[in-house]
């Protein structure tokens, strides 16, 4: 099963109102092991970007100027995505941005079917307890120190991680793959039978544990059955 484990960053908080998407980052998922394959793309928002948006992400449109807008960008970003589910933390929010644009570029929206909302599933989990990505990090005991800045990429890898610990604590970098980790049982299945030992094992009884049984049994007169199977 492909996931694409996803986030963005924008100029403010609506499309309605003319926000826009400068940034989206994307780790992919086999299995709910990470294949190394990611995405990751500045955008042109075509409009200023508000300081208090700056604050969040540290991108401004004197860095954002000489991206590409997302019309250029879009084919690629839906042939990474394909059609795999898309694992988002508060998954309304870069859904309805997400889905803007395409519809702004006359594009078929993204299904909602197809979000796995990672805060809607720790707060599931975790009920009154804050599930925001820094918070399910101190949880779960994930490293977010570079996260000084809000930057897509990197909150999807960390997200990632926050992803395998909500559906069951796996460990992916012990892990190549669905495949070989099946291939590799499959084989050893296949070529280890069991063999008689050559040797006997030594009974590891001692004499004192030998002659305390003895006297047990006989104490349990003659009827007793260790004295019919022995």
């Amino acid at each position: 099963m492909r996931e694409i484990v996803l986030d963005t960053e924008t100029t403010g908080l609506d499309p309605q109102t003319g926000d826009r998407l400068v940034e989206i980052g994307a780790v992919e998922l086999y299995g709910h092991v990470p294949t190394g394959k990611t995405y990751h793309q500045y955008i042109n928002p075509e409009r200023d970007v508000p300081q208090e948006a700056v604050d969040v992400h540290g991108l401004t449109f004197d860095f954002l100027r000489d991206k590409p807008v997302f019309k250029d960008i879009a084919n690629d970003f839906l042939a990474f995505i394909g059609d795999a589910k898309l694992v988002i933390h508060n998954a309304s929010f870069d859904m309805k941005f997400l889905n803007a644009e395409l519809k702004w570029q006359s594009k078929p929206p993204i299904p909602w079917e197809r979000a796995i909302d990672t805060l809607e599933m720790a707060r599931k989990r975790f009920p009154g307890s804050p599930a925001s990505l820094d918070a399910l990090c101190r949880r779960y005991g994930i490293d977010n120190s570079a996260r000084t800045l809000h930057g897509a990429l990197l909150d999807s890898e960390i997200l990632a991680e926050v992803y395998l610990e909500l559906i069951g604590g796996r460990q992916p970098g012990l892990v190549l793959s669905e495949a070989a980790n099946t291939e590799a049982a499959t084989a050893t299945t296949a070529a280890w039978r069991p063999q008689p030992r050559k040797n006997t094992l030594p009974s590891r009884l001692t004499e004192q544990e030998k002659s305390a049984h003895a006297d047990f049994v006989e104490r349990m007169g003659e009827d007793a059955l260790w004295k019919k199977v022995s």
